[in-house]
């Protein structure tokens, strides 16, 4: 089986898999630890105080590509008022994650879900999938799959969240 056979069966099965963690509006935000793009090792928990919105995107994902650029946008506009955006690559491997954001140019950090455990945690159901968690990491909005409009929505949960 071809390299892309074998992400795309891992994805279904991920995603028809039965979860055990399913995160839920009002409840807190599974924490983990994944490796960035740089080498370093980010916690969820270390960004408590801020708002967070947290994107698990595939290079292979079209609507995940037109995404990254609105949110890294996002990210500029608000980081210093206590907003951080992560990116979470699904695909597990450095370099198709590295590829896209040479491309695009984000600068938000992007981590790397080698295993899948995030995505299963937080029961990823659509490519791509946003979490936003308030300063309490408590999870305040989700919402499955982009198309153009959709980040006027972020913004719209982002600034009431960041006047909390």
């Amino acid at each position: 089986m071809n390299r892309i056979g074998q992400i795309t069966t891992a994805l279904v099965a991920l995603l028809i898999s039965v979860s055990v963690g399913a995160v839920s509006l009002r409840e807190n935000a599974p924490d983990f630890t994944l490796k960035s793009l740089e080498g370093s090792n980010l916690r969820l928990e270390e960004y408590r105080g801020q708002v967070v919105l947290i994107n698990f995107w595939a290079s292979w994902c079209g609507p995940c590509r037109q995404e990254m650029p609105i949110l890294d946008r996002l990210h500029h506009r608000y980081q210093d008022t206590g907003f951080a955006v992560l990116g979470i690559n699904v695909e597990g491997e450095r370099e198709p994650a590295q590829d896209l954001v040479d491309k695009t140019n984000v600068t938000f950090p992007i981590l790397l879900d080698a295993d899948q455990k995030v995505s299963e945690m937080y029961d990823l159901q659509a490519m791509p999938s946003s979490v936003v968690i308030d300063r309490d990491g408590v999870v305040r909005y989700i919402h499955l799959g982009y198309k153009p409009g959709d980040e006027a929505k972020y913004v719209e949960v982002v600034k009431r969240l960041i006047r909390e």
